[in-house]
């Protein structure tokens, strides 16, 4: 019936194309309505009884601007095409966040996207990179003296006789697809060999400060011509190093997966987002992504068009709850690694062919 009801409205609405001006006309249903508002008045502004007391004054909420309600406006009015945006009005890909005496940077890139930007900057510098963890988001420099890096730097720094190394992390932001770039420094003195370790929070604020200065006009200046990402570079960024499936003690499918806990929820979420059901809930709390294995993963552009639309193509959402097969995929920290499940509910786990099949499509979109 819904498919025969689509032909019908489609054949109403080729045969009374021509001619119709009930429908499109001035007078139409579908009409042009972008004139109306020239036609508004203003109407008087509310009067409180005089017995009645208030501290606040009552001013429209949405007042008709003074060269709208014009008697001399006559004819069709033309909308203005808009002003181009000032360049420098626009957000920018990179920005400075402070509290108190610590910043970092904000981008508005994917940490992969971010990982190689920040890491070239520091090469680019003289900085010798002694240690890479892309799988946490981190990366160190070797100890070095300020005549080590490039000269622009070293005078940055202005660190005398000491040595310095730095530590980047870059973790992902609170919104989706941004980053945070943190630069945490350690000092010794030269020609020491001692094991100076980084502190959590930044002690040399003024070296600091400067390095996030300097890397963030760096990562400006490349987003502004244009800089490309090295996909390379970001390929094994944030990917976990050690993934193996396995069972738990009552013979229930587990996925290991070798790294924190909110590297293995960004890296699980990727996983679930390219397989083939629909992520329909997260709860980042609790560690849980809920999917769909009944509706396929939702892509960009696969909207129905007007004529998908009219015939009936699109599900409706009693359809999909009748036919909804529902599942939540739970992260849990088991000491030195994340362990990630599947489940029916809070109270059942899934059946173990289910849990297997999950768990190797997230296994195999991993790597």
């Amino acid at each position: 019936m819904k498919r025969l009801a689509g032909l019908s409205a489609l054949a109403l609405i080729i045969s009374s194309t021509s001619g119709c001006a009930w429908l499109w006309g001035p007078e139409g249903y579908f009409r042009d309505r972008g004139s109306d508002y020239l036609d508004s008045k203003q109407t008087p502004a509310m009067q409180l009884p005089p017995d009645v007391a208030t501290g606040k004054r009552l001013d429209p909420l949405l007042p008709i601007p003074r060269n709208v309600a014009d008697s001399t406006a006559k004819g069709e009015f033309e909308v203005p095409r808009p002003q181009p945006l000032q360049a420098a009005a626009s957000a920018s890909d990179y920005s400075l966040q402070k509290t108190g005496d610590s910043s970092w940077v904000m981008a508005q890139h994917a940490p992969a996207e971010v990982w190689p930007v920040a890491l070239q900057f520091f090469q680019d510098n003289g900085f010798r990179i002694d240690a890479q963890r892309p799988q946490t988001g981190e990366f160190t420099t070797a100890w070095q003296r300020s005549d080590e890096l490039s000269t622009a730097m070293g005078k940055r720094l202005a660190v005398g006789d000491n040595e310095t190394r730095v530590r980047v992390r870059i973790e992902p932001g609170v919104q989706r697809n941004t980053s945070e770039v943190y630069v945490v420094s350690a000092q010794r003195p030269a020609g020491s060999t001692a094991n100076v370790d980084f502190t959590p929070r930044s002690v040399n604020t003024g070296v600091d400060a400067a390095l996030v200065d300097e890397m963030l006009s760096s990562m400006s200046r490349s987003a502004e011509k244009g800089g490309s990402v090295s996909l390379l570079a970001a390929r094994d960024f944030d990917t976990p190093n050690r993934v193996s499936l396995s069972q738990d003690g009552s013979g229930n499918p587990v996925l290991n997966v070798g790294e924190d806990l909110d590297r293995a929820w960004s890296s699980v979420g990727r996983a679930l987002e390219r397989g083939d059901w629909r992520v329909e809930d997260i709860n980042r709390s609790l560690g849980l992504y809920y999917i769909n294995l009944a509706e396929k993963a939702e892509k960009k552009g696969d909207e129905p068009g007007f004529f998908g639309s009219l015939f009936g193509s699109k599900p409706t959402k009693a359809e999909i709850e009748t036919r909804a097969v529902r599942y939540q995929v739970r992260l849990s920290k088991v000491g030195d690694s994340v362990q990630v499940t599947v489940e029916k509910d809070i109270n059942t786990v899934a059946p173990a062919d289910v849990a297997r099949r999950v768990l190797g499509v997230i296994q195999d979109n991993l790597g």
